[in-house]
């Protein structure tokens, strides 16, 4: 009986990587994940059975790294490649595990905060909505464009900013956006933009701390003139 019959024995739904498309990563098991990285078995195995081998052979995921490929090679279904690119995935998984979330600065106050938007949005023909996220120390883990358009209600949607917060775990987030005709004052549509965007953040537990428009020769930032109460 080759792979695809094994597999077939079993229902679609148990399958390892169905079963990822449809409840995520997060929800298999070990041995499902190992499987596949496998990607399939041998002619008396199939794969999740290959993978649960693998595993029972280690006392613990920790030593499942130490194998190396000619013990992996000992599995009947794993040869020279296959046990290459396994040792391949631990490594990179491993690189992943202990990278470091880079750092574009820290937010001290608005002031710092517009002369930076102040480079990056001043001269700009359309106006761009910038998100700086930030984590709890108020360090920026990422700064992205959201939107180029008018701040109005069909264009700009919080789903947008917070969809990106959350992903990254941010804590806090501060908005910039440029006026291209160079005057910073705040628009109805803005003031009433940053209130839905406060409003989101307060529900969500992730605060907005400043939203920041960008002029030709200065910035206005909605905190600093009391627009924030």
């Amino acid at each position: 009986m080759n792979e695809k019959s094994l597999l077939r024995a079993l229902p679609e739904s148990s399958w390892p990587r169905e079963r990822l498309l449809r409840v995520g990563e997060k929800n298999l098991s070990d041995q499902e994940l190992l499987a596949i990285l496998l990607r399939s078995g041998s002619t008396s195995q199939n794969v999740m059975e290959l993978a649960g081998s693998i595993l029972r052979s280690v006392s613990d995921l920790y030593r499942l790294k130490e194998l190396s490929i000619p013990e992996l090679m000992t599995f009947n279904g794993i040869g020279k490649v296959k046990a290459a690119e396994l040792k391949a995935a631990l490594e990179f998984g491993r690189r992943v595990t202990i990278a470091k979330q880079p750092k574009l600065g820290q937010v001290h106050s608005s002031f710092g905060v517009g002369q930076t938007l102040m480079e990056h949005l001043r001269g700009l023909q359309q106006e761009h909505l910038v998100a700086l996220f930030l984590n709890t120390k108020n360090e920026v883990i990422l700064q992205k464009t959201i939107f180029i358009g008018s701040l109005n209600q069909s264009i700009a949607h919080p789903r947008e900013i917070f969809k990106e917060a959350v992903r990254i775990s941010a804590a806090r987030i501060v908005l910039g956006h440029n006026h291209p005709s160079g005057n910073p004052l705040p628009s109805k549509n803005d003031l009433v933009f940053t209130k839905r965007i406060r409003d989101c953040g307060e529900m969500m537990g992730i605060e907005v701390l400043d939203h920041v428009i960008v002029g030709e020769e200065k910035y206005f930032s909605l905190r600093e003139e009391n627009y924030w109460d």
